[in-house]
């Protein structure tokens, strides 16, 4: 990394708690009104990162935060941060950069939430949204900035009269996927153009090479906040997996959800187009599903993740766009419809649900193909898991129907396809009906909703 600064000491731990933990917020050293903020957010008591991170925060050192997803990151950086913009108030005070669009608006809402009595401002600078409009929110100066690194860069080289020369803090969420996701460059170019004399704040679910080299790299002699140093999975999470020839998936997919129906359910395939295709198979059977995949325009994408959110849809299809630091609050069963290529990544898609100490089920498909990848699961949990009770003979008789809602789902993709070319336009399937409503009306047959 550039901008190496001469500390590359290691980080020293945190103090260990004493045995009298803090119970609160004020116990960590927050301010009344930020504590309010806390309770009308319903954080009744500080989560363990929070614990440890916030007083080291607060006197004003540098951290690093390796904590497991859904352990509540994002207010252990925004407290400090509004702390001490409260005490010397000034604009463009900080930056957050994440690696997803969506976790930026979701990191935007807390500052908003947190900070909604004392008037803080955010601004939210991410690619797939135009950037004259950023460039306005830019010129009014907001306090807080979240960015994804690509997006901020432009605005940096391109933008009249905007910089970040009197930032005084610096959050990188996510830093692991920040640099995974090749972000590199761009982050040594925003480390070029910030003051030297900041405070840095580094989260990450894991410690990568690439991360220590960017520790290194951004911040001053730092301590080490480490929630959960070995990979796992809440406590409170039943993982299953289910043994199936890959030609039935789809069936199986159905069986689950009937089975559990009532609850809400986000289900990861590996491609876009799986996504797409798995969302229309569900809708043409009745089952109120939706998709978000980076395919997708940042307005559709936003707007599916919303309807999910607020219940109005019970069936979340994602790619690993979703997978990280997403917080649904509601999601009762995560399936891996695909088996995810990368171990670690299980661990941030099935970390969807049990967030914030609540109950909440995995289920894996594991066809002829995946044995290996699910061994590799296994191994990095460090269990064996055990297979989900299925009547198979049940499965079996949904074939029939499976089959054909697949074949209007190939030909509603079909015909999203040639609008898009002709169009040239991002086209998302809650209005793309048209090819069901010709096929029903053709046949005059009334196909029964699940």
């Amino acid at each position: 990394m550039a901008a190496g600064d001469e500390q590359g000491s290691a980080a020293e731990p945190a103090q260990e708690p004493t045995a009298e933990e803090p119970r609160s917020f004020k116990d960590l050293g927050v301010t009344d009104v930020l504590c309010e903020a806390c309770d009308q957010l319903g954080w009744k008591v500080p989560t363990k990162i929070q614990i440890e991170a916030i007083p080291v925060a607060l006197q004003g050192r540098d951290v690093i935060g390796l904590a497991e997803t859904g352990s509540g990151k994002t207010g252990a950086f925004a407290l400090p941060i509004l702390q001490a913009l409260l005490e010397t108030p000034q604009r463009l005070f900080a930056l957050v950069l994440t690696p997803t669009r969506e976790l930026a608006f979701q990191i935007s809402e807390q500052f908003e939430a947190l900070g909604s009595s004392i008037g803080v401002q955010s601004t939210v600078i991410v690619g797939g949204i135009d950037t004259m409009s950023q460039s306005l929110a830019l010129a009014k100066k907001p306090h807080v900035i979240i960015a994804t690194p690509g997006r901020l860069v432009d605005h940096l080289e391109n933008t009249k009269g905007f910089n970040l020369r009197a930032l005084k803090f610096l959050v990188m969420d996510e830093a692991d996927r920040i640099l995974n996701m090749d972000f590199e460059t761009e982050v040594d170019k925003i480390l070029k153009v910030i003051p030297r004399d900041r405070k840095t704040f580094l989260f990450s679910a894991t410690m990568t090479k690439k991360v220590q080299k960017l520790q290194r790299a951004a911040l001053k002699n730092p301590v080490k906040c480490a929630v959960s140093s070995k990979y796992q999975t809440v406590e409170k999470l039943q993982q299953y997996y289910i043994f199936i020839p890959s030609k039935f998936k789809d069936s199986y997919l159905v069986y689950i959800l009937n089975e559990l129906a009532g609850n809400s359910f986000m289900i990861f395939c590996s491609t876009c187009n799986n996504t797409q295709r798995t969302a229309l198979l569900l809708r043409n059977l009745g089952f109120t599903a939706i998709p978000l995949h980076g395919q997708m325009s940042q307005n559709k994408r936003l707007g599916s993740l919303n309807k999910f959110k607020a219940k109005a849809r019970s069936i979340l299809l994602a790619t690993d766009v979703a997978s990280r630091g997403l917080d649904i609050p509601h999601v009762d069963v995560v399936i891996n419809f695909d088996i995810p290529t990368h171990s670690k990544d299980y661990i941030h898609r099935v970390g969807r649900t049990a967030r914030a100490g609540r109950s909440g089920k995995s289920i894996t498909f594991v066809t002829q193909y995946d044995v290996e990848l699910f061994q590799r699961i296994e191994h990095l949990i460090g269990k064996k898991l055990p297979a989900f009770p299925m009547q198979e003979e049940e499965v079996m008789m949904l074939t029939e129907r499976v089959a054909e809602a697949q074949r209007f789902a190939r030909m509603e993709l079909r015909e999203q396809g040639e609008k898009k070319r002709s169009r040239n336009d991002d086209d998302d399937t809650e209005e793309a009906i048209g090819v069901r409503n010709k096929v029903a009306g053709g046949k005059k047959k009334k196909r029964k909703a699940f």
